[in-house]
């Protein structure tokens, strides 16, 4: 099992409308090659305009496979470019991570691509 945590931060005042946008265009497509996110959440105490996605994946042959297809996907790269119009997104950080033995991640969702 591979998670990749990615951790990212919006512009003061653009949280909201980057997520719209995520949520409009880039969510679907997103989730047709990666399966559901373990988890997708908003920070609530610290960096208002912080938020956290975390991806699961069977290992890192696994991760690569799927998000080549989404990066070829017109529809993906359609949300990319309204994304960078928007300009709300200020640094990214990914970190791959395995659990521990004695606290298993729940399975990774086969990919629907």
């Amino acid at each position: 099992m591979l998670l990749d945590h990615r951790t990212y931060i919006c512009r003061p005042g653009t949280i909201k409308k980057h997520l719209a946008l995520y949520e409009q265009m880039g969510k679907a497509v997103q989730t047709r090659h990666l399966g559901m996110p373990l988890a997708y959440l908003v920070t609530e105490s610290g960096n208002p305009n912080e938020y956290v996605h975390i991806w699961m994946y069977n290992d890192a042959a696994d991760r690569a496979r799927r998000r080549a297809a989404m990066q070829a996907d017109p529809q993906w790269q359609a949300y990319l470019t309204e994304s960078a119009k928007l300009g709300a997104l200020e640094s990214q950080r990914n970190q791959l991570m395995t659990p521990v033995e004695f606290f298993p991640a729940p399975v990774a969702p086969s990919a629907n691509a």
